[in-house]
């Protein structure tokens, strides 16, 4: 059927012009990327066309017959209609007030001025700090339009008329707000019907037992994963003469000091962790724990200078002239200066430098140290000063008031405590350091009074920071899922069963890796304040949460899925600490503050979580051995594979839309065109084309499905890996 082959063909070419174009806008600029492609009247004939073949081929083959199935197909058309819509009668823009005046207009994307059918006053704006901070939790302007008061804050929209106000910035002096601008009547309650339906249409379609899924969940599969070889090396590294430091005991009372770090008020332990894993690479040294490599380095810096213990790689250690992954700090110092000035002036200029990241990476870590041997790592004090609270190291210049005669105690205390602690720790008069941390610790709960975080909060805190044990979990994962995947293996290909004795333990242990992820996950999202899911190490960490459920829910009727399962745990908690093995909690930006995010991540790590487990099945029946079982179980595979792929496609759909819905809400715009957006609307694609086996007969021939499902998966990593170091983006921060 020629007009088969005419959808097929246009639905393949966007593919390759989204694709062009994520690349296109890398190498050139967003702007050339819109106006070539995304933007372009010949992009939209494309999709156009797309629309009205597939509808005509939709009703050819009487899909209408299966309501569900249609009115899900049905609902991409109206999204696309509606996003027609808005692109061609839909106005952007933006419009600027200040506190007292007036304005009745506002500029749209294009500079032309439109006119508002009413006037806009601002009344008050305030930008809202987390308690204790100078970061910012909310940015809320007043408006008066005509009649109507509205607050605007971000992820609160104001309305007026047809008209939409989102905040998205506001003056220096925060005595004006800059709001953007949507006026779109009919393409958005368009596209949210589309949305409404699909979500409606997708639940169905998995419940109804007249259609492929539930046809499907019948038949006995069994599920997934391939072979990957695992390599690590322990370096160890001797040195006769052992660096200083305060007792394990004492130190550790040293980090229920609080501290202003990364934005926000926490334990001093937590800096003494992130501190040590950022330049050893873990979070204790030679058994030293973190909080006595921490005071070690500033109390007795001269013996840590000469210790290797800053983790570098292999273009670092050419640069500065040593061998090994190690360095000291007296390693990157000479008698000419510091050894990495002149290849970092090269970077900053643009040059090309082999092994830049690396080198930057290493340059940061010396800034670290840097930083805290002038004491600015170390914000301890904090001074309040008409109701607001700042906290300051020893080495900050202070305000104006504390030098006057009244206030000349408390600047002494900030600027001599720390100085008379070190000679105390000199001493060994550890009694005494104690004393004066307690000091310190009854003047932050003075001066700070109601801006720390709850004593519940802060003991979570440390809790968290002593029980994070991924890592090691994450070699035994994957440790256990290789040697289990020729264990199960050889005996599915026999045709047998694993004895309990086997499948009990393995159980038992996947209860407790859930309980115990579950309850980090759920540690960190108490303390945060936020569920965790806003950067790669968290997704990731979700992630290998929900592949544990999924193999402890799915084991007894898919064998195989035990030994993948423990296997795709460990990979991915391997490759959430790749970037950051232990990274620091850190305060949402404002827009970020949504529950859209994180349900939006929720459902997209689920997705991806189960097209992993499609692409081991497909790696497994492509090396499957030819014996007298192979046509059953590669059948086997292929309907396992199947079965996952339908709610793995609808989880990623979901997805992805609920994430256009949470940008209307906080942008104005439910699709902007950032390459991530661009990629996941590729994957979706990608993987909708093996669901339509009836109209393309290749992917019926277990064969070809299985190959198409591994290569299927590159978009996945592209889509969370490439774009976040390749294309980058407004969504780099997911990665």
């Amino acid at each position: 059927m020629k007009l088969k082959y005419l959808v097929f063909t246009l639905f393949l070419l966007i593919i390759i012009v989204l694709i062009s174009a994520s690349f296109i806008e890398k190498i050139e600029s967003s702007s050339t990327a819109f106006s070539l492609i995304y933007g372009s009247l010949w992009f939209t004939i494309l999709w156009s066309l797309l629309v009205i073949t597939g509808v005509i081929y939709i009703i050819k083959c009487k899909l209408f017959k299966r309501p569900i199935t249609f009115v899900l197909h049905m609902s991409f058309v109206l999204i696309l209609l509606g996003a027609g819509i808005t692109h061609f009668f839909g106005i952007q823009g933006s419009t600027h007030l200040r506190k007292g005046e007036t304005t009745d207009y506002f500029i749209t994307s294009d500079h032309r001025i439109n006119k508002f059918p009413f006037t806009l006053n601002l009344i008050d704006f305030q930008v809202e700090n987390y308690p204790g901070t100078l970061s910012a939790m909310d940015y809320v302007s007043i408006i008066k339009a005509e009649d109507k008061d509205m607050q605007i804050s971000m992820n609160h929209i104001g309305q007026h008329r047809g008209y939409r106000f989102y905040q998205s910035g506001y003056d220096s002096d925060g005595e004006g707000t800059m709001l953007s601008v949507a006026y779109d009547p009919w393409g958005i309650g368009i596209t949210y019907t589309g949305y409404g339906l699909l979500f409606l249409s997708m639940l169905m379609f998995l419940i109804s037992p007249k259609e492929g899924f539930r046809k499907l969940l019948k038949n006995k599969a069994v599920a997934v994963i391939c072979l990957l070889v695992l390599t690590s090396s322990i370096p160890v590294d001797v040195q006769a003469k052992e660096p200083r430091v305060l007792p394990k005991d004492v130190a550790k009372q040293l980090g229920n000091l609080y501290t202003y770090y990364n934005g926000r008020v926490c334990p001093l332990q937590t800096v003494a962790k992130d501190f040590t894993t950022k330049l050893y690479g873990k979070a204790s040294y030679k058994g030293y724990s973190s909080e006595q490599v921490f005071w070690g380095w500033i109390l007795f810096p001269t013996t840590w200078t000469e210790e290797p213990m800053i983790k570098i790689k292999s273009q670092v250690a050419q640069t500065i002239g040593i061998k090994g992954s190690y360095a000291s700090y007296l390693d990157f110092h000479n008698t000419e200066g510091y050894k990495l000035e002149e290849v970092m002036n090269q970077i900053h200029s643009g040059q090309e430098v082999d092994g830049a990241q690396a080198i930057h990476e290493a340059d940061e870590k010396l800034n670290v140290l840097l930083m805290l041997f002038n004491g600015q790592l170390l914000k301890i004090y904090p001074y309040k000063n008409n109701d607001e609270l700042q906290w300051f190291s020893q080495a900050d210049k202070l305000p104006v008031e504390l030098e006057n005669e009244e206030n000349k105690e408390q600047w002494f205390f900030i600027k001599k405590t720390q100085d008379y602690m070190a000679e105390q720790a000199v001493q060994e008069n550890y009694n005494e350091v104690l004393e004066i941390a307690s000091k310190i610790l009854k003047y932050q709960k003075q001066e700070a009074k109601g801006a720390l975080p709850s004593n519940r909060v802060f003991h979570a805190e440390k809790q968290y920071n002593t029980i994070d044990y991924t890592r090691p979990m994450a070699m035994a994962f994957a440790t256990i899922g290789i040697i289990l995947f020729f264990i199960y293996v050889r005996l599915w290909i026999k045709d047998k069963k694993p004895s309990k004795k086997l499948s009990v333990p393995l159980c038992i242990i996947l209860v407790l890796a859930i309980l115990y992820l579950g309850y980090l996950i759920g540690l960190r999202g108490y303390i945060s304040g936020h569920l965790p899911l806003t950067n790669g190490y968290e997704t990731m960490q979700f992630m290998a949460f929900c592949t544990l459920i999924l193999t402890l829910l799915l084991y007894r009727r898919y064998t195989l899925i035990m030994p993948y399962g423990f296997l795709l745990t460990g990979l991915t908690l391997l490759v959430n600490m790749m970037g950051q093995s232990n990274p620091q909690i850190t305060l949402l930006m404002p827009v970020l503050a949504s529950p859209l995010l994180s349900i939006h991540v929720c459902v997209i790590m689920l997705a991806y979580s189960l097209l992993a487990f499609c692409l081991f099945n497909g790696i497994t029946a492509t090396l499957l051995p030819k014996t007298p079982l192979y046509d059953k179980q590669i059948g086997q595979l292929t309907r396992m594979s199947r079965l996952m792929l339908y709610p793995a496609l609808f989880c990623l759909t979901a997805g992805i839309f609920i994430g256009a819905i949470w940008a209307n809400v906080s942008w104005g715009r439910y699709w902007g065109w950032d390459p991530k957006e661009v990629w996941a609307l590729i994957t979706m694609m990608i993987y909708a084309i093996p669901l339509h086996q009836a109209s393309v007969p290749f992917i019926r021939k277990p064969k070809w499905f299985h190959l198409y499902m591994i290569f299927a998966f590159l978009s996945v990593l592209f889509t969370y890996f490439g774009v976040n170091f390749l294309l980058g983006g407004m969504h780099s921060y997911a990665g």
